[in-house]
């Protein structure tokens, strides 16, 4: 990352110097201006396979950190409620017998 900004901030720099040298020196707010566009127009072109590279590693370390976070401790309160969670529901009256299934009351 630091390397990708220093090449950006290089090829800025590398094109204010050429544009100095043609005479531009006389507008500076123009001087800045066209390198500021031919050094990112530059980038672009020149630095596609880095930024690409860039952009997989921050993916790659997103994707890891979503499995890391959904993965659960088998001793931890956590995945007893997850575990608790997934049983099956029993209607229970007051006396603690499970309820009839009122479709068959009529039967």
């Amino acid at each position: 990352m630091v390397r990708y900004s220093l090449l950006r901030i290089l090829i800025f720099f590398g094109f204010l110097f050429l544009f100095w040298l043609i005479g531009l020196r006389d507008n500076p707010v123009l001087l800045l201006g066209a390198s500021a566009l031919a050094s990112a127009a530059a980038s672009y072109i020149l630095l596609r396979g880095m930024r690409d590279e860039i952009t997989a590693k921050l993916v790659d370390r997103h994707e890891a950190k979503l499995e890391a976070k959904q993965q659960v401790d088998p001793t931890s309160d956590e995945f007893a409620e997850d575990a608790e969670d997934e049983r099956p529901v029993r209607d229970v009256d007051a006396t603690g017998a499970a309820a009839e299934d009122p479709r068959n009351a009529d039967r």
